[in-house]
């Protein structure tokens, strides 16, 4: 008849030592006071700042992208010039 316990033939007493160690291979509690949980968070008023920030960029990158183009025609122009 098949046994049915562990694969491998090894007992339940044999496994204990093997916990024992890795109780003590676990890293100790950092040492200093416990801080109170933080206070909750208002993720309204943190969605509103994110939009912010995000429109923000996005009229500055158009207005360098602007100014770039700005710059690259009034180069472009002034080569023209040059080459006539």
């Amino acid at each position: 008849m098949a046994s049915r316990g562990r694969r491998g033939g090894a007992s339940a007493c044999e496994d204990k030592p093997r916990r024992d160690e890795r109780a003590e291979q676990q890293a100790p509690a950092p040492p200093g006071p416990v801080l109170p949980p933080l206070p909750p968070v208002d993720y309204g008023v943190f969605m509103q700042g994110l939009v912010q920030a995000m429109q923000t960029q996005a009229h500055t990158q158009a207005a360098l992208q602007a100014q770039l183009e700005a710059q690259t025609m009034s180069t472009a122009a002034s080569v023209d010039v040059k080459d006539k």
